[in-house]
């Protein structure tokens, strides 16, 4: 069995099929659960961000568990499955690894290095397993994938290079109404980008940060962390979103609601309750889908800066050797990984080989004991250790040598070949892979 990913991403489609695949925690469970209930997924993990949706499935064969992932994802976003699949990716088994890889360390990103999508890969795996979804296969990809993004960000200069969609929205609102310092701003939505939103415009020097939320205990507490860093601040509910946006200069929302939070009236509404009708109003939709009514950005004096305009940015991106030390670390990890994944497949066939050759010993001294029934335990046993040492001896190099060929490209092929030259039993093979014999001593030795 091998991972085939699914994926939709900021690189291969417009924002507005992004919006229309954009999922929340039900909906990933729904899409898992329908994956399930495939005989040829066995795993299945859902990646979806604002600028992402991509599964992750142990697949018993590619075709059809191609066949089966589109037609679940076609479904659940009501998008047609022809229409989905001109802006598809697929990846598969070396493939699939290197590209989780590449997304948890940040080099898939819409702003190559941003560090964001590390917690997100631990989201999405954090939900699969509370679903019951990932096993062996997707664990080790996940946890793997995690250590990578963290080794890449702590070994290369990605993070300061690079810069989240937050910092990279602010910059682009700083320079359009000339400084954020002594500004007033709202932030809607109080969950990581909001926190992430309010943490950047402390340090941009603004005066006040409001903070709407549908729910006000979060936002009274997003709100009371601002004010501890000495930013003055207070807490409103979304019905308020109108009187609060009349006072503000920049807004910055991220919501993850399934349509806008502010509409085209909730902004007239605001802009005509302004005290000064020359002072501009910028807006960072960081939603997926869109928390601004895209109306809105024909009204005079408004500015929205959505995804689609972070996509056009040409800065931020990773300086050209950092970004080369971070590859160079993917690639050696994928190498890393699937050679150490290779090797663990070999490991059951080597096991099954070694028991064999155990049962053949066991099964001749007992022939030998019905054969010389006289034969004392003395040399009976001394009869017994040398068969066990020829044995062994014949076994260890080319066990240990299959496994050191496993780990290069195609090195399966040597372990199917044991199979085939001393008839070994599939099922034999299959029960040491699922636990059920135990590993023999001497197939851990290396020597």
């Amino acid at each position: 069995m091998s991972v085939l990913l699914f994926g939709v991403s900021h690189r291969s489609a417009p924002v507005s099929v992004l919006e229309q695949l954009s999922t929340d925690e039900a909906d990933q469970a729904k899409i898992v659960d329908q994956l399930l209930q495939s005989s040829l997924v066995t795993e299945a993990m859902v990646l979806s961000t604002c600028n992402r949706v991509e599964i992750y499935a142990v697949v018993d064969a590619f075709h059809g568990g191609l066949s089966v992932i589109g037609q679940v994802l076609s479904e659940c976003s009501g998008m047609g499955l022809n229409d989905l699949t001109k802006y598809a990716y697929v990846r598969y088994a070396e493939a699939a690894v290197e590209h989780l890889f590449s997304v948890t360390s940040g080099m898939d990103s819409l702003v190559v290095g941003e560090q964001q999508v590390l917690g997100q890969v631990r989201r999405a795996y954090a939900a699969a397993e509370a679903n019951h979804s990932v096993g062996r296969t997707l664990h080790e990809l996940a946890q793997r994938a995690l250590s990578v993004g963290k080794r890449v960000h702590t070994e290369t200069g990605i993070d300061s290079a690079g810069a989240s969609v937050v910092s990279v929205s602010l910059e682009m609102a700083d320079r359009r109404i000339g400084g954020l310092a002594g500004r007033r701003a709202v932030v809607v939505g109080a969950g990581a980008m909001g926190a992430l939103a309010a943490k950047h415009l402390v340090r941009a020097g603004v005066e006040r940060i409001d903070v709407v939320n549908r729910s006000l205990p979060r936002a009274r507490r997003l709100s009371q962390n601002i004010t501890d860093l000495g930013v003055a601040s207070h807490p409103y509910l979304l019905d308020d979103v109108a009187a609060v946006l009349a006072a503000a200069d920049v807004v910055v929302s991220s919501t993850g609601a399934v349509r806008p939070v502010m509409t085209l009236a909730d902004v007239h509404l605001a802009l005509a309750a302004r005290d000064d009708d020359d002072r501009p109003l910028v807006m960072c939709d960081l939603g997926m889908p869109r928390d601004i009514d895209i109306a809105v950005n024909g009204l005079p004096g408004v500015h929205v800066i959505d995804m689609e305009r972070i996509q056009r940015e040409p800065r931020a991106r990773a300086a050209t050797s950092d970004a080369e030390a971070a590859r160079t670390i993917v690639a050696n990890e994928v190498a890393n990984y699937l050679a150490g994944q290779r090797m663990a497949e070999v490991t059951p066939t080597v096991t099954a080989l070694r028991q064999r050759a155990a049962d053949v010993v066991e099964a001749e001294l007992l022939r030998l004991d019905n054969r010389l029934p006289g034969l004392d335990s003395t040399h009976r046993d001394e009869v017994a250790r040398t068969v066990r040492r020829v044995v062994d001896k014949l076994l260890h190099a080319p066990t240990v040598r299959v496994k050191q060929l496993a780990g290069a490209p195609g090195g399966d092929s040597y372990a199917e070949a044991l199979r085939e030259l001393f008839e070994l039993d599939p099922q034999a093979v299959d029960a040491v892979a699922g636990g059920e014999l135990p590993l023999l001593a001497s197939d851990t030795d290396t020597q």
